[in-house]
Formats: C-alpha cells, sequence, structure tokens
C-alpha cells in the first residue's frame, strides 16, 4: 500500500513538474508568440505573490494545525508563481524573444532588454526570499520595465 502511495505522489509530481515547464512556450521554431500574454501571466503571478506574503503574515502567528497547513500551502504558491516568472523570462524573452542586433541602436535595445530582464528574475528571487511587500511591488516595477525595454512604448495594462 505504501509503495502504490509512493507511486501515485511521484506521478503526480512528474504531471506537474511538465505542465509547468510546457507553460512557458515551447522552443520549438514555431514562430507562435504572445507577447503581451506573456507580460499579463507574469503580472497575474506577481499579484498572487504578493496576496501570498499578506496571507503567510496573517498566518504566522497561528499555532493551530489549519492555519499551520495553509501557511505551508501560501508559502509553496509564494515560490510556484515567482518561479513561473523566472521561466517565463528565461524560457520564453531570453532564449526566442529578446535577440542581439549588429548596429549600434539595436545593441543598446538589446542590452536594455537584458538588464530589464535580469532585473524581474532577480526581484522575483528575492519574493522567494521574504514576504515583504515591498519586494513584491518591485517584482511589478520590473515586470512593467521589462514591458517598457521590449516594446518601447508604456503599457496600457498597469
Amino acid at each position: 500500500m505504501q509503495r502504490l502511495l509512493v507511486g501515485v505522489v511521484a506521478l503526480v509530481f512528474v504531471s506537474l513538474a511538465s505542465v509547468s515547464a510546457a507553460w512557458a512556450h515551447c522552443e520549438v521554431p514555431c514562430g507562435i508568440y504572445a507577447d503581451q500574454l506573456r507580460f499579463e501571466r507574469m503580472l497575474e503571478d506577481q499579484t498572487t505573490v504578493a496576496k501570498a506574503m499578506g496571507q503567510i503574515e496573517a498566518l504566522a502567528e497561528s499555532d493551530d494545525a489549519l492555519s499551520r497547513n495553509q501557511l505551508a500551502r501560501w508559502v509553496t504558491t509564494k515560490e510556484s508563481h515567482a518561479t513561473n516568472v523566472q521561466q517565463v523570462v528565461a524560457q520564453y524573452f531570453l532564449t526566442q524573444r529578446i535577440k542581439p542586433a549588429a548596429d549600434d541602436a539595436g545593441r543598446k535595445k538589446y542590452v536594455g532588454q537584458l538588464v530589464a530582464a535580469h532585473a524581474v528574475m532577480r526581484a522575483a528571487m528575492k519574493c522567494k526570499q521574504t514576504v515583504d511587500p515591498e519586494d513584491a511591488a518591485a517584482l511589478r516595477r520590473a515586470v512593467l520595465d521589462l514591458y517598457r525595454a521590449y516594446e518601447g512604448k508604456e503599457p496600457e495594462f498597469e
């Protein structure tokens, strides 16, 4: 019975891992891109991170089993959504969409996009390490800054 349970748990984790990896985007040169959608999803993940931080703070002083269970779930949720942001930046933008350029103007834009992408990844990392609402706000600002560097215009969905 215990072997069956371990097998089922392992199958669930493998299934969830493959869903998470597929969410970012494939690496087959399919030519199907949805940049706006990626930015909206990153902002949705950031909102979830911010909410999780608030819930963690609210549950931190409780000693009952249900509160501890919910606290653990919110920590896992925060980690997962911060990781989603990092995966989108790494697997979608950095490997597929942000491309080097030969001319000076293009290189300047490229460097700006790289710097902005790196800032998003670091802000997401910081959100994993803390429960400070300012870190969640910094992640939002970093995503919006990446949008500006990538699109060359102000976001319409702030």
